[in-house]
């Protein structure tokens, strides 16, 4: 199945990083946020990608123009130009990188990419957000209930410690849990192609007008997904992301 990446945003909050690049190649364990984000969706046999650049489009280009060179040793003959790979990365993904304009907005990168994507249900999701989803269990959902949108409910880790107390003492505390209640957008959409004619242009917002509207016509569902989620929106998010994946105990890393 195809799966649009929403590429183009400024990244503000992370400015000590996106300054240079944007935010969905800011790395973790090496590798852009966004190369972990694909890996998921890989994993599960969804290796067609459509990438929306916005701001920075050039870097995004030039990673995955360069991936292999970026990703293996090689040898260089500069009499003619060839070169040689040593033990390249395996990889079979392909990626379809767009241009979507520096300014537009989530909805109207999506638009853009409506006739690279066809008369076909397709996968979505942010450049930012990493998940130890079940892509299966997800499509499987999605194909249920037969309606327009599905979306991946998350409760994202509080970020500070919940104390339960009865009257002033602590029965008991947890560090930065899970929210009990509070379900958000985490991206990780499926979308029939009929949505995409619920988008104006550029200047509309993914989640403001195209989801409300479907929302109102009763074709829009939601995936509960209660396992790990993480969306790397500061520094903060980004040095907690790193040690996941430092420690080896990143929930979202594919395992060989």
């Amino acid at each position: 199945m195809k799966v649009i990446l929403l590429a183009g945003g400024f990244g503000t909050r992370l400015a000590e990083y996106t300054d240079v690049i944007p935010k969905p190649m800011v790395p973790i364990g090496g590798k852009p946020i966004l190369w972990h984000i694909m890996q998921t969706y890989a994993h599960y046999g969804h290796k067609d990608f459509y990438i929306a650049l916005g701001y920075k489009a050039e870097v995004i280009k030039e990673y995955f123009y360069n991936y292999h060179a970026l990703n293996s040793d090689f040898t260089v003959n500069l009499a003619d130009g060839h070169v040689e790979p040593h033990h390249p990365d395996p990889i079979d993904w392909k990626v379809t990188l767009v241009n979507t304009g520096e300014t537009s907005m989530t909805g109207g990168r999506v638009k853009r990419l409506q006739s690279l994507i066809g008369n076909e249900t397709c996968m979505l999701t942010y450049g930012d957000g990493v998940a130890d989803i079940d892509l299966d269990a997800l499509l499987d959902f999605h194909r249920s209930h037969g309606k327009m949108v599905t979306v991946s409910a998350v409760r994202p880790a509080a970020r500070f410690g919940e104390l339960e107390m009865s009257e002033s003492r602590v029965v008991s505390f947890k560090e930065k849990p899970q929210l009990h209640e509070g379900w958000i957008n985490g991206g990780y959409f499926v979308v029939k192609p009929e949505f995409f004619d619920l988008i104006a242009g550029d200047s509309t917002l993914l989640e403001r007008e195209p989801l409300e509207r479907a929302c109102a016509m009763g074709e829009f569902m939601a995936y509960r997904h209660d396992g790990f989620w993480h969306c790397m929106d500061t520094k903060r998010d980004h040095e907690l992301l790193e040690n996941l994946w430092a420690k080896e105990d990143a929930p979202w890393r594919i395992k060989p």
